[in-house]
């Protein structure tokens, strides 16, 4: 699921269930209609998400603002910065 938040140029989607490499698969392709500045919030649940977002983020020359782990659930805030 995909939602908008104009206020704070956040996109936010919702991974939960959702196992790698489709994680970054979605995300990459969600990046895509997002302006440069803007923020992508992945919300995940798979462990290795962990892993591979970070790893995504450095090899496409985004920039990862914020990481944080609640319970089960992996949130990733990652800035467009191309």
């Amino acid at each position: 699921m995909l939602a908008r938040m104009d206020a704070t140029s956040e996109t936010i989607l919702d991974l939960r269930g959702i196992r790698c490499p489709h994680v970054v698969l979605r995300a990459k392709r969600a990046l895509r209609d997002i302006s440069v500045g803007g923020v992508l919030v992945l919300e995940c649940t798979d462990p290795l998400a962990a892993i591979d977002v970070p790893h995504f983020v450095n090899q496409t020359g985004h920039a990862l603002a914020e990481q944080t782990r609640e319970g089960e659930l992996l949130v990733f805030r990652i800035e467009k910065r191309r």
